[in-house]
């Protein structure tokens, strides 16, 4: 919690409260649910993630294909030479 108010950052607990007694921060229950929705991939930025890992997947085809092909030129020179 230090560190968050260093950077200004607001943590979205109401029920966060610095405890003396415990010499610790009191804080509410995690929504599990939804932490466990973000797991199985429905959380809120799964689309975009997946869109832009196909767009990287798709924009790199033609380096796929270049090592490939080199690939195979250099295998069909090293039977040649045989």
């Amino acid at each position: 919690m230090p560190q968050a108010e260093y950077l200004g950052l607001t943590v979205p607990d109401e029920t966060l409260k610095w405890n003396d007694e415990k010499g610790g921060y009191d804080f509410a229950e995690p929504d599990w649910s939804e932490f466990f929705e973000v797991i199985k991939g429905n959380g809120p930025c799964n689309v975009e993630r997946l869109a832009a890992r196909n767009k990287a997947w798709d924009d790199g085809k033609w380096v796929r294909d270049g090592l490939l092909a080199h690939a195979e030129k250099r295998a069909s020179r090293k039977v040649a030479a045989e």
